[in-house]
């Protein structure tokens, strides 16, 4: 293993991790509705998710799923469906605080979840192991996962932060339902084009 594939590995995952997608917009919204607490929450479950998915399909899933190509669009059909139900929800969302707000953010498991349906991880972990392991060498896979441990953290958490910021400029519910639309609208756009 050479410093420069470490280097061009570490360079793809942050390029699939720091691109918009579905769990980066989740972050954003997370950030400026829910605050620093519960999107950390999401987006360290987000990172495992992504990280466990990574392995997954670099340890043996690849095999399974260039042979049998039906599990890859059912899963992004799966994933798509979901994605649009978080735009829905977070499209009719009426930007009043509450009490309970906290207990309705995305949370640890919801972040995993996301990973799992997300086309776009999917599409991401099969690309690098495709382009990086295609031998599936099971000491890359892992050195690749480990990189991508902190690159997808420090990624989303970017994400997060630019959401906070913008929590701060929507103090109030009429801006914050703008910035819940924008942001449903903007997940849908994101499944329209996965599924291209």
């Amino acid at each position: 293993m050479t410093f420069s594939l470490i280097t061009s590995m570490t360079l793809f995952a942050l390029a699939a991790s720091l691109s918009p997608g579905p769990v980066n917009l989740v972050s954003v919204s997370n950030g400026a509705r829910y605050g620093v607490a519960a999107g950390l929450g999401f987006i360290s479950g987000a990172t495992l998710g992504f990280v466990g998915l990574f392995l997954l399909i670099g340890l043996g899933l690849q095999q399974i799923i260039v042979a049998l190509p039906w599990i890859t669009v059912t899963i992004q059909w799966l994933g798509v469906s979901f994605l649009l139900y978080l735009s829905y929800r977070l499209f009719i969302d009426n930007g009043e605080p509450n009490n309970q707000s906290a207990a309705k953010a995305p949370n640890f498991i919801t972040g995993a979840l996301m990973q799992w349906l997300n086309p776009k991880a999917w599409l991401a972990s099969v690309a690098g192991i495709v382009a990086y392991i295609p031998d599936a060498n099971t000491e890359l896979v892992l050195v690749f996962a480990a990189l991508y441990l902190p690159v997808c953290w420090l990624s989303l958490a970017a994400w997060l932060w630019a959401g906070i910021m913008l929590g701060h400029y929507v103090q109030n519910p009429a801006r914050m339902r703008w910035l819940n639309k924008t942001l449903a609208v903007l997940l849908a756009l994101s499944c329209t084009l996965l599924l291209l």
